[in-house]
This record gives C-alpha cells, sequence and structure tokens, in this order.
C-alpha cells in the first residue's frame, strides 16, 4: 500500500521534501556558491525545456480546433488577468507584512504558469491545447497586464517595470520553445514518438518543475532567511490568502465554464488555467532591483505556486479517478 501510494502520489511527496531542504539548503550557502549553482539551475531554461516537451507532445489537430472555438481560452484568461490581480489586491489590507503585501500582488499578476497547467490539465483528461493557449495569451499580454496592476497597487506605486525586459523574455521563454516543440512535430518520426511517449513526457515535465521550485527555495527563499526574520502569523495569512485566491478562481472558472456550456474537456482546462499563476516570472519580479526593498516578496509567489501544486494534483486525480469510473460502468 505504502509504495502503492508513493507512485500514485510521488509528485506531492517530491514537492515537500525539495520544498524543505530548498529553504535549508538556501539558510547554507553563501554568495559565491549560489551563484556558482544557479548557473545549472537557472529558471528561464528550465521553463524553456518544460514548455519545449508541452508542446511537443501537443496534438496540433486540438490547437487548431481550440482556436475556432475560443470562448474557454478567453474565459480562463480573463479570470487569471482580471479577476485574481482584483482578488489580491483588495487581500494586500489583511497582510501584516508589507513585502508580503507585495509578493502577494506579484504572484496575483503575473500570467498563467509555462508548463503545470498542460500537466494537469492532461492528467485529469482535460482539452492541453486550451491550457496551453491560455498561457500564451496570458504571457504574450503580460507586458501589459502584470506592470498595470503592480504600478495600481504598490504604495507610492511606481515599480517602473522594464517593458522591453518582459518582451525579450516572453518571446524567449513562452513563444519560441512553443514554435520550435511544434515545428518539430512535424517532422513524421517525432510525430510518431511524442505520440507514442506521451506520458512520459509528462511526467518528464513534472520533474522539471520540481527541479524548478528546489532552486527557487535554495536560492531565492532560503537566503532571505539568513538575513532578516519574519513572524509566523504574517506567514499563515498571506499563504491562507494564496491558498484562497487560487481556489476562488476555480471556482469561479468552473462555474463560468458551465453557464457557457464548454465541453467537459474544456471545463477542465479552464479549471487550471484560469488560477495558476507562474514561478519563474514571479521570481524574477519579486527579485528585480526595482521591488528589491520589498525583503520577504518571493515568498508568496514560492507559496502560491507550491500550495496550487498541492491543490491541483489532488483534484487533476480526482478528475482522473471519476472519469476511470465512468468508463468502467460502461
Amino acid at each position: 500500500m505504502v509504495i502503492a501510494f508513493f507512485k500514485r502520489q510521488w509528485f506531492l511527496v517530491g514537492l515537500v521534501l525539495l520544498v524543505g531542504s530548498g529553504l535549508a539548503t538556501g539558510t547554507q550557502l553563501g554568495v559565491e556558491e549560489r551563484e556558482s549553482v544557479s548557473g545549472f539551475v537557472e529558471p528561464k531554461w528550465i521553463t524553456v525545456v518544460v514548455l519545449f516537451l508541452m508542446a511537443f507532445s501537443l496534438d496540433s489537430a486540438k490547437l487548431k480546433a481550440s482556436l475556432r472555438a475560443p470562448g474557454p481560452v478567453l474565459w480562463a484568461a480573463l479570470v487569471n488577468a482580471v479577476g485574481i490581480p482584483l482578488g489580491g489586491w483588495a487581500l494586500m489590507s489583511w497582510q501584516l507584512e508589507p513585502s508580503l503585501a507585495v509578493g502577494l500582488m506579484i504572484a496575483a499578476s503575473v500570467p498563467c504558469t509555462l508548463a503545470a497547467v498542460s500537466v494537469w490539465t492532461r492528467k485529469a483528461g482535460g482539452n492541453d491545447a486550451v491550457s496551453l493557449l491560455v498561457t500564451l495569451l496570458t504571457n504574450t499580454f503580460c507586458f501589459l497586464v502584470t506592470p498595470f496592476w503592480l504600478n495600481l497597487a504598490i504604495p507610492q506605486g511606481k515599480s517602473e517595470l522594464k517593458l522591453s525586459d518582459m518582451i525579450v523574455r516572453l518571446l524567449a521563454v513562452v513563444l519560441v520553445p512553443t514554435i520550435l516543440g511544434q515545428g518539430v512535430r512535424l517532422l513524421p518520426a517525432a510525430r510518431e514518438f511524442a505520440t507514442r511517449y506521451k506520458a512520459r513526457i509528462g511526467i518528464a515535465a513534472q520533474g522539471l518543475i520540481l527541479v524548478l521550485v528546489f532552486s527557487a527555495a535554495a536560492l531565492k527563499a532560503g537566503p532571505q532567511l539568513q538575513t532578516a526574520s519574519i513572524g509566523v502569523q504574517p506567514v499563515l495569512i498571506v499563504w491562507g490568502c494564496c491558498i484562497l485566491l487560487h481556489i476562488v478562481a476555480m471556482v469561479v472558472g468552473w462555474c463560468g465554464a458551465r453557464v457557457f456550456r464548454f465541453p467537459t474537456e474544456d471545463r477542465i482546462a479552464v479549471l487550471f488555467g484560469s488560477s495558476q499563476k507562474t514561478l519563474p516570472i514571479g521570481v524574477y519580479l519579486a527579485t528585480s532591483e526595482e521591488l528589491s526593498v520589498y525583503a520577504f516578496a518571493v515568498f508568496p509567489m514560492l507559496m502560491y505556486h507550491a500550495s496550487q501544486l498541492f491543490v491541483d494534483t489532488i483534484i487533476a486525480d480526482r478528475i482522473a479517478a471519476k472519469a476511470r469510473s465512468v468508463d468502467g460502468d460502461h
């Protein structure tokens, strides 16, 4: 039974171990050690590889079908890019630590995650083409959306985010690997390989997401604990707000999808696409020079991302199990 549990929940177990060990490692590493390690676990390059894998294994026919019926994509993107930032802005006043308030707003205003949304949508039997398009849409326009919300919400609200840097990051991290992944898939042998090993490609993507979480904990969050202290109560409040934002966004996305009568596969994609937030861009902003005065701003982004992985893994497993039981009845 224990082995079966680990086989089924290996990702959650790995997440707990890697977040904890990452924070512990980060408190022990010196500046030179962090700099030498960071070159091997750069979030940008991990994200590029993961998104390439997801695009490579994505059925292009589904992508075209989702473009012909863009309703689910637009609804999920609206909840993600407008609904969650509004909620985050409202919850800033609940925070006891200004850095955590700013970090919560960063987590709320960044775009949909670059890889996990497709992994979990696929895991639950949803339309991963919709989830990928939500990722592309929210990331493509985040150079406008994210600075707008941050400048609006942050006290003395001038984050002065550089649009040119954001545009270059999006081109390199999102559009290029996606185009390359779909381009490689045009080769018959590559397409056959992607179809045959689709599940294993998804597992590889999940493994890389764990590496990304560990690197954020070890290289960003852990070192902050070396230089400053923070109480337990502010941390618990902001963490609860991260979970609340994520779950409310899922409920709003799912209920809206039912009202609009989207197909079940699209509803599942909306469920995850409307609520997930990307870690790399959030960490990049929280640790940028413009926001360096907010020492703990990186923590809510890490909390939001880790929490969404826990919540969504459980939900995806339950959706998949329910679908299997229905198929078994027939």
